[in-house]
């Protein structure tokens, strides 16, 4: 297996909305198409929490990537014209330097002497490695799913002119309640784990069980009730696939179905980086560049047009938020269009439901 990625020296020192800088760090990025001779064709995508920047295969790298169906010759993200750029979040440990790197001052890994990281970190580095790396002054295009949204908010906030449009996928201006209380457990999940250790694990020594319970909550909310009722309704495990001689062990399909996808996780992502992560998401707030009002905050962001996509079925980042985010753009002038899904799957829809995604912004795309 190839490795497609591409790293991008970040300035030394590099430094952080929240106080603290970092010395020699970088991110990683990966790239789809050719840039043409005046650099105009470029399309930026900011992930959510857990995704590396392999968003879909490559020469270098034949393994299918996230959001694989999205991006290729004639797809929504057709690279026979456009040039698609991947960058993996400031924090993340897929190629982004994270807790999890060494720490160049001591020769240890970060840990917790991580910087506090904040989604404006997030955009600013990767802002970096399309204007410094790859010479692209403006984006033809700037994408953000979910966390990926609130990074780009700041990306357009923060260097204005940095984007002709935008697509904003299932995201929003700001955390809501519901959705911090979630993150919430999900990092006392990691933290309570005993192999936790305060940020020290290593080895054989994981938080698996920790790590495990915070996926658990996470699909659980990246899904809808109607998805669970559809899929799983009531239905037990047979006798065999029940947890033998293990009191109050599983019983439902639908228990089964988190564990395996919480095993599947497990070791795939930095238990730190994911901590670090989970909260620059809910401390994002747009608000904060317009005098505590996001209306005023987005009217800041300067672009042409954009398309906001939202899914009814979202309980993390609900349909509101992105109506909101529509609004804003619209009144800062820019030419807006409105997509709300019905997709069963909830938050998760934009990487599940490709067929309904490609459509919208695969139109979006071919009419700029």
């Amino acid at each position: 297996m190839g490795d497609a990625r591409r790293y991008h020296d970040l300035s030394s020192p590099f430094r952080m909305k929240r106080g603290g800088e970092l010395h020699g760090a970088r991110v990683a990025y990966e790239t789809w198409g050719t840039l043409d001779a005046e650099r105009g064709n470029a399309i930026l995508i900011l992930t959510g929490l857990s995704p590396s920047a392999h968003a879909a295969k490559n020469a270098e790298d034949p393994t299918p990537g996230w959001w694989e169906e999205m991006i290729g010759p004639g797809r929504a993200f057709d690279t026979d014209r456009y040039f698609v750029i991947c960058v993996n979040s400031l924090g993340s440990d897929k190629g982004s330097t994270s807790p999890a790197s060494v720490n160049p001052a001591t020769g240890e890994p970060y840990r917790l002497t991580f910087p506090e990281l904040a989604l404006e970190d997030v955009a600013n580095a990767a802002h970096e490695a399309v204007t410094h790396a790859l010479g692209i002054t403006q984006l033809a295009c700037l994408v953000g799913c979910s966390m990926g949204g609130m990074s780009a908010l700041a990306y357009m906030v923060l260097h204005p002119g940095a984007a002709r449009t935008h697509i904003s996928v299932d995201t929003a201006p700001q955390a809501q309640p519901f959705a911090i209380a979630i993150r919430s457990l999900q990092r006392e999940a990691i933290r309570l784990d005993p192999n936790w250790r305060e940020g020290h694990y290593g080895g054989d020594i994981w938080p698996d069980h920790g790590m495990s319970i915070a996926r658990k909550l996470g699909v659980i909310t990246y899904r809808s009730a109607m998805e669970w009722n559809g899929r799983f309704a009531r239905i037990r495990l047979d006798a065999d696939e029940r947890e033998a001689n293990e009191p109050f062990g599983f019983e439902f399909q639908v228990e089964s179905y988190l564990e395996a996808h919480a095993r599947r996780f497990n070791r795939q992502f930095d238990p730190n980086a994911y901590l670090y992560l989970s909260r620059a998401s809910d401390w994002f707030d747009i608000s904060e560049y317009g005098e505590g009002d996001v209306m005023r905050a987005l009217g800041r962001i300067r672009i042409e047009r954009a398309m906001v996509i939202g899914v009814s079925t979202d309980i993390l980042f609900p349909l509101e938020q992105q109506e909101t985010i529509a609004k804003g753009l619209e009144a800062a002038g820019a030419d807006v269009e409105f997509v709300a899904l019905d997709s069963p799957q909830g938050h998760d829809a934009f990487l599940v439901d490709i067929e309904n995604y490609s459509r919208a912004i695969g139109g979006f795309l071919r009419s700029l």
